[in-house]
Parts: C-alpha cells; structure tokens; sequence
C-alpha cells in the first residue's frame, strides 16, 4: 500500500494533507509514504522531518508512481496523478457541487474520488470531519483578524485616565465556526451576541456566556436540515430576522458571519443599507467570502471600506493558520483510513454508511447519490 502526497498547487494554499507525525502513523500500519519535496514548506515541515518520520521525499512523478492512495487538502488536477495506480483512491476536498467539471474528470481517467467534505455528520466520523477541524480554526482567526483591523481594545480597561468600554462582536451562524468566534471573542474580553436559523444553538450560545439574539413568534423558522446543517430560511423568517439584525448590527463594533448552505451559494445576511447603519471603525470578517459572501460588497482577500466600515475576508482562513490547520487536517485523513484498516487486506476497506456517503466516483463513473439528484 503506497500513500501519496503532493504539494498543493491551490493559489494560496499553504497547508499539506499530510506531518510527520501522520507519516510515521501510516508507516507503522505497514503503509510506504512518499511525499513530494517541498510539500510542508507552507506549513513549515521542512523536508528533513518527513525523512526522519521514514517517508520518501521525492518529486511529485516519483512520489505519484503506483501509488494506491493520493492524500490532499484541495483535490489535485488529474494530469498529477498520472502514474498513479488504476483505480487509486484520492482522498481531499473536492468542492464537489462547484467543481463538477473536475469530479468528471476523476471519474473518466477512472480513479476514486473520497471528498473529505461529504463525511456524514455523526458519532462515529467527527475525529475525521475535516470540515469541522478547519471551521474551528477559521472561527478562531476570523476574531484575532477582525480584533486587528479594529482600532479599538476589545476588553473594558478601567485605567486612571477613564474607562474603555468592551466592544460589541455579533457572531451570525452559530456552527462550528461561530461557536469558536462566540469563544473567542469572549476570552478577549469583548461583550458578544449570536444568532442562527437553528433554535437549538440558542442554550449553546448561552453555554459560552454570550446572548442569544433570535426572533421570537414567527412559525416556520426551523433552518436545520440533515446531519446539523442549516437549510435556508423561510421567506418570513428572512424578514423578520433582517428587522431584528438591522436594530442589533447598529450597535455592534464587530461582526462575524459565518453562514453556509451545502451546496449552494452563501445566503446574504448583511445589506449594504444595514452597513450604513454600523458606526464608522466598525469591522465586519465574512467568513463565507469565497462561497460567494454573506455580506453585500464583500470580496475575497481584499479589504473594503463602506460606510466607514471595514468588510474584510479570506478566500482560505484556515490556510491562514497552515501548521495547526495542517495537524488537524492530517489526523483526520489519518482517522478516515485507519479506521478502515484491513490487517489481512494490508489496505483500508471502506463500509457503506460512510464509504458510501464521500465516494464521488468509481468504476469510470459518478456514484455519488447527492451528485446524481443535481
């Protein structure tokens, strides 16, 4: 069993799919691991720890040849895994729902595409949910980046020349993501709100010593769909929720949202008009930027100012953080394979509730239910 791993060619991407501390896991199950120079130089893994760790350092030809498993954050372009076993396993995010174009292509040159973002949400796969391990890094730096752009403290200081008072952070869309901003904002000594579709945060929003802003007395608002995500909201929930944000993001210094829907485009939470009514040194990070932004005017990696507000984003706020987003990343690769480990089979050997739910392709086609209903 060869395990494979490239340098992600991604623009901007600096985190690696695999550590030396993940090398040396899959070498002990009897694995060969090869990875290509230069791959953790993003993460700073330098060179000479995968080769201590016991895998091959060699270029990206060499490290792809007769492998049986290619490990990735972002999926790598076919051409690049050219010599790569019939029918290897490529296990990455692929953005599936965006990047149908590169699922067919994984399907026609016929290797099978394992999309790290369609792990089912339950018990038994949260230590292999990429998802969630860079969605809590994201909540986290998306605080520290807005607190930086802030020109204010975020704690209230009591000093001999007066008192500063706590600035005000809303975090809107309380996954994982949000539940980490709601933390961390509040270990930075800010006064922090939260709101979600979902009615269920609210006690776990109350849980982090933040307040929980939600519309009361409107039927129909439940936004939880299959597997804990959001779905999008009815049509009078959206109102009355816009009437209760644009009173609440008047008040507010921060703002973070986070908000997105599988498979479709990020929903709009903040209006230009409601902007206008943010005080000028305000800051709001939209943490879905690159799903196409929950804020009006957002852009990717770009700092925009409107109405004396500053809107920023990454496209990639986890890459942000590469060596513990790496770690993380790395162990839940890690977690997937091995769970699945035949001893006798000398390989994994994948069951059907989670095989099944991350499998795009096999077999010179697209097999993916989710796919398929598009």
């Amino acid at each position: 069993m060869r395990i494979a791993v490239l340098k992600e060619r991604a623009p901007g991407e600096s985190r690696v799919a695999l550590t030396p501390e993940t090398a040396k896991k899959f070498i002990a199950l009897g694995a060969t691991v090869a990875v290509e120079e230069g791959a953790g130089s993003g993460a700073a893994i330098p060179d000479g720890d995968y080769a201590q760790a016991g895998a091959e350092v060699v270029p990206a030809a060499n490290a792809v040849k007769d492998a049986d498993i290619v490990m990735g954050i972002q999926a790598p372009d076919v051409a690049l895994l050219k010599g790569a076993k019939p029918g290897s396993w490529v296990a990455a995010t692929f953005d599936p729902f965006r990047n149908r174009e590169l699922v067919d292509a994984y399907a026609t040159a016929g290797y099978e595409a394992l999309s790290m973002e369609f792990m089912p949400r339950i018990t038994r796969a949260q230590s292999m949910d990429v998802l969630s391990s860079q969605s809590n890094l994201a909540g986290y730096k998306a605080v520290i980046t807005a607190a930086n752009q802030y020109g204010r403290a975020l704690p209230m200081m009591m000093t001999a020349a007066g008192t500063v008072q706590a600035a005000k952070v809303f975090v809107m869309g309380v996954g994982v993501a949000g539940l980490q901003a709601i933390a961390t904002a509040k270990r930075l000594g800010a006064q922090v709100s939260a709101t979600d579709v979902r009615s269920a945060t609210k006690e776990q929003i109350q849980s982090l010593g933040a307040k929980a802003v939600f519309v009361e007395d409107v039927e129909g608002i439940e936004g939880e769909g299959s597997g804990g995500y959001a779905t999008e909201m009815s049509e009078e929930y959206q109102k009355a929720q816009a009437e209760l944000v644009s009173s609440h993001i008047a008040k507010q210094d921060i703002v973070i949202t986070t908000a997105l829907i599988p498979g479709k485009p990020a929903p709009r939470l903040i209006s230009d008009a409601q902007i206008a009514t943010m005080k000028p040194g305000s800051v709001i990070f939209d943490l879905a930027v690159a799903q196409g932004g929950n804020v009006e005017g957002s852009q990717p990696d770009q700092a925009v100012e409107k109405h004396g507000v500053k809107i920023i984003g990454y496209s990639n706020t986890a890459g942000h953080l590469a060596a513990d987003a790496s770690a993380l990343f790395a162990r839940n690769l890690y977690n997937f394979l091995s769970a699945f480990w035949d001893e006798e089979a000398g390989k994994p050997v994948l069951d059907e509730e989670i095989g099944d739910a991350v499998r795009l392709t096999q077999g010179g086609k697209v097999v993916n239910e989710r796919l398929l209903a598009t």
